[in-house]
Protein backbone atom coordinates (compact mmCIF):
# COMPACT_ATOMS: atom_id res chain seq x y z
CA UNK A 1 0.00 0.00 0.00
CA UNK A 2 1.45 3.35 -1.04
CA UNK A 3 2.35 5.56 1.87
CA UNK A 4 0.29 8.72 2.24
CA UNK A 5 2.26 11.96 2.51
CA UNK A 6 0.83 14.26 5.14
CA UNK A 7 1.08 17.99 4.55
CA UNK A 8 3.21 19.59 7.26
CA UNK A 9 1.19 21.60 9.72
CA UNK A 10 2.09 25.27 10.29
CA UNK A 11 3.52 26.07 13.68
CA UNK A 12 0.96 27.17 16.23
CA UNK A 13 0.30 30.87 16.39
CA UNK A 14 1.81 32.34 19.53
CA UNK A 15 -0.71 33.92 21.87
CA UNK A 16 -1.19 37.64 21.49
CA UNK A 17 0.67 39.65 24.10
CA UNK A 18 -1.36 41.01 26.94
CA UNK A 19 -2.26 44.65 26.37
CA UNK A 20 -0.11 46.96 28.39
CA UNK A 21 -1.80 48.45 31.40
CA UNK A 22 0.68 51.31 31.44
CA UNK A 23 -0.56 54.50 29.80
CA UNK A 24 1.71 57.33 28.73
CA UNK A 25 1.46 60.28 31.06
CA UNK A 26 -0.95 62.95 29.83
CA UNK A 27 0.84 65.92 28.27
CA UNK A 28 -0.21 68.23 31.07
CA UNK A 29 1.62 66.06 33.61
CA UNK A 30 4.81 66.38 31.58
CA UNK A 31 4.25 70.11 31.26
CA UNK A 32 3.54 70.39 34.96
CA UNK A 33 6.78 68.65 35.92
CA UNK A 34 8.88 70.71 33.52
CA UNK A 35 7.29 74.01 34.52
CA UNK A 36 7.77 73.14 38.18
CA UNK A 37 11.43 72.47 37.46
CA UNK A 38 11.64 75.94 35.92
CA UNK A 39 9.97 77.54 38.92
CA UNK A 40 6.62 78.24 37.25
CA UNK A 41 3.67 77.38 39.54
CA UNK A 42 0.76 75.42 38.11
CA UNK A 43 -2.73 76.94 38.27
CA UNK A 44 -4.90 76.24 41.32
CA UNK A 45 -6.25 72.79 42.11
CA UNK A 46 -8.98 71.61 39.73
CA UNK A 47 -7.47 73.28 36.68
CA UNK A 48 -6.23 70.03 35.08
CA UNK A 49 -9.64 69.31 33.54
CA UNK A 50 -9.86 72.85 32.19
CA UNK A 51 -6.34 72.58 30.76
CA UNK A 52 -7.25 69.34 28.95
CA UNK A 53 -10.53 70.76 27.66
CA UNK A 54 -9.05 74.00 26.31
CA UNK A 55 -5.67 72.68 25.07
CA UNK A 56 -4.21 76.20 24.93
CA UNK A 57 -0.88 75.26 23.34
CA UNK A 58 -0.19 74.76 19.62
CA UNK A 59 -3.81 75.69 18.87
CA UNK A 60 -5.06 78.53 16.72
CA UNK A 61 -6.62 80.95 19.19
CA UNK A 62 -8.26 83.12 16.52
CA UNK A 63 -11.93 82.61 15.83
CA UNK A 64 -12.96 81.96 12.22
CA UNK A 65 -9.41 82.15 10.74
CA UNK A 66 -10.50 81.49 7.13
CA UNK A 67 -13.93 83.11 6.77
CA UNK A 68 -14.01 83.09 2.97
CA UNK A 69 -12.85 79.49 2.63
CA UNK A 70 -10.11 80.29 0.11
CA UNK A 71 -7.27 77.84 -0.45
CA UNK A 72 -3.66 79.03 -0.46
CA UNK A 73 -2.72 76.27 -2.94
CA UNK A 74 -4.89 77.94 -5.60
CA UNK A 75 -5.42 81.51 -6.82
CA UNK A 76 -8.15 83.32 -4.96
CA UNK A 77 -11.39 83.15 -6.96
CA UNK A 78 -12.60 86.34 -8.66
CA UNK A 79 -14.78 88.56 -6.51
CA UNK A 80 -17.11 90.81 -8.49
CA UNK A 81 -20.00 93.00 -7.32
CA UNK A 82 -22.62 90.42 -8.24
CA UNK A 83 -21.04 87.87 -5.89
CA UNK A 84 -21.74 88.02 -2.13
CA UNK A 85 -18.41 89.63 -1.27
CA UNK A 86 -19.58 93.04 -0.19
CA UNK A 87 -20.40 94.28 2.30
CA UNK A 88 -18.31 92.35 4.78
CA UNK A 89 -19.82 92.29 8.25
CA UNK A 90 -19.28 90.65 11.60
CA UNK A 91 -22.68 88.94 11.58
CA UNK A 92 -22.21 86.86 8.43
CA UNK A 93 -19.27 84.73 7.36
CA UNK A 94 -16.95 87.13 9.20
CA UNK A 95 -18.39 86.26 12.59
CA UNK A 96 -15.72 86.71 15.24
CA UNK A 97 -14.07 89.60 13.41
CA UNK A 98 -14.64 93.32 13.85
CA UNK A 99 -14.85 94.61 10.28
CA UNK A 100 -14.49 98.21 9.11
CA UNK A 101 -13.47 100.26 6.07
CA UNK A 102 -10.81 102.97 5.78
CA UNK A 103 -10.99 105.05 2.57
CA UNK A 104 -7.66 105.74 0.88
CA UNK A 105 -7.35 109.33 -0.43
CA UNK A 106 -6.77 109.45 -4.16
CA UNK A 107 -3.49 110.95 -5.38
CA UNK A 108 -4.89 111.55 -8.87
CA UNK A 109 -6.50 114.87 -9.74
CA UNK A 110 -9.87 114.78 -11.38
CA UNK A 111 -12.14 111.74 -11.44
CA UNK A 112 -10.12 108.69 -10.32
CA UNK A 113 -10.43 105.48 -12.33
CA UNK A 114 -10.64 103.50 -9.08
CA UNK A 115 -11.62 104.27 -5.50
CA UNK A 116 -9.31 102.49 -3.07
CA UNK A 117 -10.05 101.54 0.52
CA UNK A 118 -8.67 99.33 3.26
CA UNK A 119 -10.85 96.50 4.51
CA UNK A 120 -9.84 96.16 8.18
CA UNK A 121 -10.50 92.95 10.14
CA UNK A 122 -9.45 92.59 13.74
CA UNK A 123 -10.04 90.57 16.88
CA UNK A 124 -8.63 90.37 20.38
CA UNK A 125 -7.57 87.10 22.02
CA UNK A 126 -7.99 86.80 25.79
CA UNK A 127 -5.10 84.52 26.75
CA UNK A 128 -6.45 83.74 30.22
CA UNK A 129 -9.85 82.79 28.82
CA UNK A 130 -8.09 80.46 26.37
CA UNK A 131 -6.52 78.45 29.21
CA UNK A 132 -3.21 80.19 29.94
CA UNK A 133 -2.45 81.62 33.38
CA UNK A 134 -0.66 84.62 34.87
CA UNK A 135 2.40 82.86 36.27
CA UNK A 136 3.04 81.10 32.98
CA UNK A 137 2.80 84.31 30.97
CA UNK A 138 4.86 86.35 33.44
CA UNK A 139 7.60 83.88 34.41
CA UNK A 140 7.93 81.46 31.50
CA UNK A 141 6.75 83.83 28.73
CA UNK A 142 6.01 81.12 26.13
CA UNK A 143 6.50 82.04 22.49
CA UNK A 144 3.46 83.58 20.81
CA UNK A 145 3.46 83.02 17.05
CA UNK A 146 1.33 84.96 14.57
CA UNK A 147 0.94 83.97 10.92
CA UNK A 148 -1.12 85.10 7.97
CA UNK A 149 -1.42 84.61 4.19
CA UNK A 150 -2.44 87.35 1.79
CA UNK A 151 -3.21 87.40 -1.90
CA UNK A 152 -0.58 88.66 -4.33
CA UNK A 153 -2.73 91.21 -6.15
CA UNK A 154 0.12 92.57 -8.33
CA UNK A 155 -1.05 96.13 -7.85
CA UNK A 156 1.30 99.10 -7.96
CA UNK A 157 0.51 100.01 -4.35
CA UNK A 158 0.83 98.03 -1.12
CA UNK A 159 -2.22 95.81 -0.67
CA UNK A 160 -1.77 94.29 2.80
CA UNK A 161 -0.76 95.22 6.33
CA UNK A 162 -0.51 93.19 9.55
CA UNK A 163 -0.43 94.81 13.00
CA UNK A 164 -0.25 92.65 16.14
CA UNK A 165 0.02 93.93 19.71
CA UNK A 166 0.57 92.13 23.00
CA UNK A 167 -1.55 93.93 25.58
CA UNK A 168 -1.59 94.06 29.38
CA UNK A 169 -4.50 93.43 31.74
CA UNK A 170 -5.52 96.95 30.78
CA UNK A 171 -5.93 96.52 27.00
CA UNK A 172 -4.87 100.15 26.54
CA UNK A 173 -1.34 99.17 27.62
CA UNK A 174 0.78 97.91 24.71
CA UNK A 175 3.69 95.78 25.93
CA UNK A 176 5.19 95.01 22.53
CA UNK A 177 4.04 94.99 18.92
CA UNK A 178 4.81 93.81 15.40
CA UNK A 179 4.01 95.60 12.15
CA UNK A 180 4.29 94.42 8.56
CA UNK A 181 3.51 96.37 5.39
CA UNK A 182 3.53 94.46 2.12
CA UNK A 183 5.92 95.82 -0.50
CA UNK A 184 4.52 97.40 -3.64
CA UNK A 185 4.90 95.66 -6.96
CA UNK A 186 7.87 97.85 -7.84
CA UNK A 187 9.59 97.13 -4.52
CA UNK A 188 8.97 93.39 -4.61
CA UNK A 189 11.50 91.47 -6.71
CA UNK A 190 10.48 88.02 -5.50
CA UNK A 191 9.03 85.43 -7.86
CA UNK A 192 5.35 85.77 -8.61
CA UNK A 193 3.16 83.68 -6.32
CA UNK A 194 -0.57 83.51 -5.73
CA UNK A 195 -0.18 83.95 -1.98
CA UNK A 196 2.37 85.56 0.30
CA UNK A 197 3.16 84.45 3.84
CA UNK A 198 4.01 86.61 6.84
CA UNK A 199 4.84 85.44 10.36
CA UNK A 200 6.40 86.65 13.59
CA UNK A 201 7.34 85.07 16.92
CA UNK A 202 7.04 87.08 20.13
CA UNK A 203 9.62 85.87 22.67
CA UNK A 204 10.99 87.32 25.92
CA UNK A 205 8.30 89.97 25.81
CA UNK A 206 8.29 90.64 29.54
CA UNK A 207 5.63 90.15 32.23
CA UNK A 208 2.07 91.40 32.10
CA UNK A 209 0.81 90.13 28.73
CA UNK A 210 -2.87 89.12 28.86
CA UNK A 211 -4.26 89.81 25.37
CA UNK A 212 -3.20 89.56 21.73
CA UNK A 213 -4.71 92.10 19.35
CA UNK A 214 -4.58 90.88 15.73
CA UNK A 215 -5.40 93.30 12.90
CA UNK A 216 -4.87 92.95 9.18
CA UNK A 217 -5.79 95.32 6.37
CA UNK A 218 -6.40 94.30 2.76
CA UNK A 219 -6.77 96.69 -0.16
CA UNK A 220 -9.94 96.98 -2.24
CA UNK A 221 -10.43 98.85 -5.50
CA UNK A 222 -13.89 99.84 -6.71
CA UNK A 223 -13.38 100.21 -10.48
CA UNK A 224 -15.68 100.68 -13.48
CA UNK A 225 -14.96 97.04 -14.33
CA UNK A 226 -16.06 95.86 -10.90
CA UNK A 227 -14.80 95.34 -7.38
CA UNK A 228 -11.25 94.12 -6.94
CA UNK A 229 -10.27 92.77 -3.54
CA UNK A 230 -7.18 91.41 -1.83
CA UNK A 231 -7.99 88.36 0.26
CA UNK A 232 -6.30 87.14 3.46
CA UNK A 233 -6.67 83.65 4.86
CA UNK A 234 -5.43 81.08 7.39
CA UNK A 235 -4.71 83.75 9.99
CA UNK A 236 -3.42 82.34 13.27
CA UNK A 237 -2.26 83.14 16.77
CA UNK A 238 -0.76 80.25 18.74
CA UNK A 239 1.25 79.72 21.91
CA UNK A 240 4.16 77.28 22.14
CA UNK A 241 4.89 75.89 25.59
CA UNK A 242 8.49 75.05 24.64
CA UNK A 243 10.82 76.69 22.13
Amino acid sequence: MASQHQRPQPPPTPPAPEPSTERPPPPFFEARRELSRRGVPWPPEGSDERWQALQPFERNLLRNPNPEGVNISEPAPPCLPQTPCKPLDSAGIFKGWQVSVEPVPSKNKGAPSARYSWRVKQQRVDLLAEGLWEALLDLHQPNITVMDWYENSNWALSTYELHVQLLGSDPAVVITEFHYVAPTKEEDDRESKNWRHVSHVFADYGPGVRYVHFLHKTMEADTPAGLLRTRATDSSVSVQLWD
